[in-house]
């Protein structure tokens, strides 16, 4: 399908350059009002935090990332350290690992092979340290009717004693790192851009919390924290990245960024090496001899909502008729499903 490849986009313009600054943003209506109070109301956002989720003031005065120079990075990858020890006693190996040059990272996901067993789900929530009580996942799998691809009435809610289920198929749905994402157009702080190797990251320190990018997603792919992100200490992955699977705090968003940790150093995402059917490919669509590059150009592939013009660097594919996998497993039922709010 024409609309199928994925397209390279380019990075995002500076602040400079475009938009307006979190502290600019913030300081509006003390610069309208010239008072305190008007300053208040321009923090307003802030208010739910607890003492312990307030940004220190060091951190609410950091530069915007792409402004940071590399001992302004340092400072605050030490930062990072210093509070993951003090809040869950790990020594934790903070990086902050480049895009790679030559490198535009695509997902692909054979729809023929998916039995819904959610191991993706789970092993995606352990690797990127997201919350589990309440626990957010940023793999939804949908379950749906065989002949159907109708995904509003789609039930990402099962619960069967194995899977797959007769008469049934799934459709894992995650970030789908847009080359054209609303979510980087609506931010007003520019806390969210796209990265030269096609991921789309959030700064979660200068995420206000506004959710606009929630709102424009078309694919249900950003999580708000609602409450303090609660992991037990037993559970912390302790490799982690400042742009991608570093603890949370409240009245942050946060995303799937293709596991950057792992993948700008080698490695595979952590869905794709838990998956029983090797449903999941995933490469450098750039590479002429990567398993994506030969999967855009031989397979049936679609993109989900193709009509909004997002562009994905995530696409579907189906095997030739006759090669679906069909031994029944037990799904994967650890945690609970994505629950957000208090």
């Amino acid at each position: 399908m024409a609309d199928s490849a994925p397209v390279s986009g380019n990075a995002s313009p500076p602040p400079s350059e475009a938009g307006v600054s979190r502290r600019q943003f913030l300081g509006q209506g003390a610069a309208v009002a010239a008072g305190l109070s008007a300053l208040a109301a321009a923090m307003s956002p802030l208010r739910h935090l607890s003492d312990d989720d307030l940004p220190s003031v060091e951190e609410f005065l950091q530069k915007h990332y792409k402004e940071m120079t590399p001992a302004d990075k340092e400072r605050a990858l030490e930062r990072i350290r210093e509070q993951v020890k003090k809040r869950y006693g790990v020594d934790a190996k903070v990086s902050d690992p480049p895009p790679l040059d030559g490198v535009e990272f695509v997902y692909g996901l054979n729809i023929s092979r998916c039995i819904g067993c959610r191991k993706c789900v789970h092993a995606c929530v352990a690797e990127n340290n997201q919350s589990r009580s309440p626990e957010i996942q940023y793999i939804r799998v949908l379950e749906m009717e065989k002949g159907s691809i109708d995904l509003e009435t789609a039930n990402h809610h099962y619960d069967p004693e194995q899977v797959p289920r007769p008469d049934k198929w799934y459709m894992p749905v995650q970030c789908h790192q847009c080359a054209n994402p609303p979510c980087v157009k609506v931010c007003p702080v520019e806390a969210t851009w796209q990265e030269p190797d096609g991921i789309t990251v959030i700064d979660y320190d200068w995420c206000i919390g506004c959710r606009y990018c929630e709102a424009a997603c078309p694919y249900f792919a950003r999580r708000f924290n609602f409450t303090r992100p609660e992991i037990p200490k037993d559970e912390i992955n302790p490799n982690m990245s400042y742009l991608s699977n570093r603890p949370r705090q409240k009245g942050v968003m946060e995303k799937c960024t293709f596991c950057l940790h792992r993948t700008r150093v080698g490695q595979l995402p952590a869905c794709l090496e838990v998956c029983p059917t090797g449903s999941r490919k995933f490469g450098n669509v750039l590479d002429p001899n990567s398993e994506v590059h030969y999967i855009l150009k031989n397979k049936r592939v679609f993109v989900l909502k193709a009509d909004v013009g997002t562009l994905p660097r995530f696409f579907y594919y189906f095997d030739e008729r006759g090669s679906r996998y069909h031994e029944p497993i037990t799904p994967d039922t650890k945690g609970k499903e994505l629950k957000e709010g208090a």
